[in-house]
């Protein structure tokens, strides 16, 4: 069987691993990146380097990046003063060079903030139309890459809050005040993260996926641990007015169709280094 290649379009916090792990395993890699600086690095991991920017318009070889037989989209959805119609943009004229390429499986990664806070467990058929979205710019672009099913192989991939490593919960609240203590978290250990999208690409599973650590440990108890651990400054909790709305995201359709065994299933065990 011939070696088989993967694009990975971002290779930054997420992308990176990946394809270190992919190389490992026997794939041919290419990869791209925003930065000159950061070509050097990909090359040295033995990563086939691009530099590729998308304005939302693509600037960069793409031809030579999709010359591949999967590609993993994974560039991070900046709204803001760009605006909602920026990410779906950006996707969209990736697309159309896909369209012109020869990969045969496309999978795009995105995340479970599509969801809006329904105070319950929250399963993938939640969330398949842009007014029942909380980020609708995300599913706009999930849309327009599921166009390319069934002539091509799809997939999905919605994670849930990217951790571990230097990624350390109580970095980000420390010595603030937090009145959403008792809400679940809904995280994902870098690991893991690598370990899905591994077993997506060799089993070339299809359709839409939640990714998230099956455990949903309250901000409170993470936030508490995490501190403790690393001797971060405790934020104050304090009890609101009303309850919080929270989402509790269900990971059972992946671990169905997959078979995926999580390296960290509870957030409150991830695996952390300063």
């Amino acid at each position: 069987m011939s070696q088989k290649t993967i694009s990975i379009i971002g290779c930054g916090w997420l992308g990176m691993p990946l394809a270190v792990q992919l190389l490992k395993i026997g794939y041919a890699v290419k990869g791209s990146t925003t930065s000159v600086e950061k070509l050097a690095t990909l090359r040295q991991k033995g990563i086939d380097a691009y530099q590729l920017a998308l304005t939302p318009e693509p600037v960069g070889d793409l031809t030579a990046l999709l010359n591949a037989d999967t590609a993993l989209i994974d560039i991070p959805p900046k709204a803001g003063k760009l605006g909602d119609d920026f990410h779906p943009s950006q996707i969209d004229h990736l697309l159309e060079a896909l369209r012109k390429s020869s990969v045969e499986h496309i999978i795009y990664v995105s995340s479970t903030s599509v969801y809006p806070e329904l105070s319950r467990v929250v399963v993938e058929e939640d969330v398949t139309r842009l007014d029942e979205s909380a980020a609708p710019g995300l599913v706009q672009a999930e849309q327009l890459t599921q166009q390319f099913a069934p002539d091509r192989s799809v997939t999905i991939l919605r994670c849930g809050g990217l951790m571990g490593y230097d990624r350390i919960p109580g970095k980000y609240v420390a010595g603030r005040t937090v009145d959403s203590g008792a809400v679940p978290v809904n995280y994902l250990h870098q690991d893991d993260a690598v370990g899905i999208l591994t077993t997506i690409i060799s089993q070339q599973l299809t359709g839409t996926y939640n990714a998230v650590a099956p455990a949903h440990p309250t901000r409170e108890a993470i936030y508490r641990k995490s501190c403790a651990d690393f001797g971060y400054q405790l934020p104050t909790f304090i009890i609101p007015e009303k309850p919080v709305p929270y989402k509790s995201i269900s990971v059972e359709k992946l671990v169905r169709a997959s078979g995926y065994e999580f390296k960290y299933p509870d957030p409150l065990h991830f695996l952390y280094r300063l």
